[in-house]
C-alpha cells in the first residue's frame, strides 16, 4: 500500500514528501546529537578494551587470561539487547541507576571491546614469530619488541575489520532506543507515533543510515589502499 501510494497517487507524493522533508532534520538531528557520537565514543573505549583484553588472552599470566576469557565468552554468549536491559533496567534493582546514554555507552563498548578483542588478538597471532625474534635480536624486550615490532604490523592487519565493525556499530546503535536514548531510530518512533506512517519513516531513517555505511565504507577503502602501499609486493 505504502509504495503503490507513492508511485500512483499525487496527492499520496505530495503527503509522503512532506513527512520526509518535515522529519529529514528531527532525525538528522538525532543521528548528529547521539547516533554518530555514541558510536565514536564507543569505539574509542571499546578499542582500548579491546588491546587490553587480547593482550591478557595473550600473556603468560593465568589469571589474567582468565578474566579476559571470561569476559569475552560472557559478553559473546550474551545477546546485546539483554546486556543493555541489565545495565540500564536491572541495576537500579540493586541499587545502581545509570542514566541513558551512560547506560549506551557502557553496554556498547562493553560489547565492542569483547569482539574486537579477537579481531586484535587474531592480528597479533597473524605476524610471523620471526618478528619476535628480530625485536629480541636487537635487544628489545618483550614490551619493546610488542611495541616497536609487532603491533605496528598487526595495527594494518586489524584494520579492515575493525572498520567493518566500526560500520556495524553505527547501526548497532539503533538498539539505544530500547532504553529511550534520542538516537536516530527513536526519533523516527517518535514522528511515527504522532503520524502513524510507520513505513514511510523507517524507510526513511534505514536510508540515513545507509548513507552513513556507504560514506565510512568510502572512507574505510581510502585507508585500506593506503596501508596497502606499505605492504610489499
Amino acid at each position: 500500500m505504502f509504495l503503490s501510494n507513492i508511485f500512483t497517487n499525487p496527492a499520496e507524493q505530495q503527503y509522503y514528501l512532506e513527512i520526509f522533508v518535515n522529519s529529514l532534520w528531527p532525525l538528522v538531528k538525532g543521528a548528529l546529537l547521539y547516533t554518530i557520537p555514541l558510536t565514536l565514543i564507543t569505539f574509542s573505549i571499546g578499542l582500548v578494551l579491546a588491546v587490553l583484553t587480547a593482550l591478557f588472552r595473550l600473556s603468560g599470566i593465568a589469571v589474567l587470561k582468565g578474566i579476559a576469557r571470561f569476559y569475552v565468552s560472557i559478553i559473546r554468549g550474551t545477546p546485546l539487547l539483554v546486556q543493555l536491559f541489565i545495565i540500564f533496567f536491572g541495576l537500579p534493582s540493586v541499587g545502581i541507576t545509570i542514566g541513558a546514554f551512560p547506560a549506551a555507552v557502557i553496554g556498547f563498548s562493553l560489547n565492542m571491546g569483547a569482539y574486537g578483542s579477537e579481531i586484535i588478538r587474531a592480528a597479533i597471532l597473524s605476524i610471523p614469530k620471526g618478528q619476535w625474534e628480530a625485536g629480541y635480536s636487537i635487544g628489545m624486550s618483550y614490551i619493546q619488541s610488542l611495541r616497536r615490532v609487532i603491533l605496528p604490523q598487526a595495527t594494518r592487519v586489524s584494520i579492515p575489520p575493525l572498520s567493518n565493525s566500526f560500520i556495524g556499530l553505527v547501526k548497532d546503535t539503533s538498539l539505544a532506543s530500547t532504553i529511550m536514548v534520542a538516537e536516530m531510530f527513536r526519533k523516527s518512533q517518535e514522528i511515527a507515533s504522532q503520524n502513524y506512517e510507520f513505513m514511510a519513516l523507517y524507510t526513511q531513517a534505514a536510508l540515513i543510515y545507509w548513507v552513513i555505511c556507504v560514506f565510512l565504507s568510502f572512507v574505510q577503502g581510502k585507508v585500506e589502499r593506503r596501508l596497502d602501499r606499505y605492504v610489499a609486493k
